[in-house]
């Protein structure tokens, strides 16, 4: 018991070294409305965890503009976008609840485009979409979008988020960022985790002699 105890909180250590959370970065019933032009998106700033984006898009009224949303933030050395994942919260009205990202610090790709060409990925996302990570998905080449390798590496990305439903749905997305790991990065901890459980079965045998 006492092996499986030790063992346990080695572990939850090395988890805790690797991942982390940021919690809500950015919020715009507090923040403000993001940018709702793709060659001009809201930056913001990104660390190690989930870094969660809360907002609003959709229509007012069926004869109001789209409230569309761009952001764009810059994944730093040593870490790496690893998911994208639709957080509680999230309304989708139908299946026009759309999310694209595109590489750089802006999102050329105009919002009557008939194609997805010069994305790197996009989604429908809907309320089945709650939890679960759509990076992967969002990474398939599809109606002109190059398509890539997850997780994404340091850089700079845009994301765009719109909806048509009327009147409009609140959306939060989280975005995690993690460590690249390095070879060796669990090694020391392994290791720890091997020794302590050969010292105490040594210890019990001594015991019983």
């Amino acid at each position: 018991m006492r092996i499986r105890k030790i063992s346990l909180l080695l572990t939850a250590a090395c988890v805790f070294v690797v991942s982390g959370r940021a919690g809500i970065i950015y919020n715009e019933s507090t923040s403000g409305d993001l940018a709702n032009v793709g060659t001009t998106p809201s930056f913001i700033s990104f660390s190690s965890g989930s870094n969660e984006v809360i907002g609003t898009t959709g229509r007012a009224s069926s004869t109001a503009a789209i409230d569309r949303d761009y952001f764009t933030f810059t994944v730093p050395v040593g870490l790496e976008l690893v998911s994208i994942t639709p957080l509680p919260g999230t309304q989708v009205n139908g299946l026009t609840s759309f999310i694209g990202l595109q590489s750089g610090t802006t999102l050329s790709v105009p919002p009557t485009a008939t194609d997805a060409t010069g994305l790197l990925g996009w989604w429908h996302y809907s309320t089945a979409d709650i939890g679960q990570d759509i990076l992967s998905k969002m990474a398939i080449p599809s109606m002109g979008s190059s398509g890539f390798t997850t997780p994404l590496g340091p850089g700079p990305y845009s994301v765009w988020v719109q909806d048509f439903s009327v009147p409009s749905v609140n959306y939060a997305f989280g975005l995690e960022l993690q460590a690249i790991p390095e070879p060796g990065t669990f090694a020391p901890f392994a290791f720890v985790v091997a020794a302590t459980t050969v010292w105490l079965r040594f210890r019990r045998h001594t015991r019983r002699i």
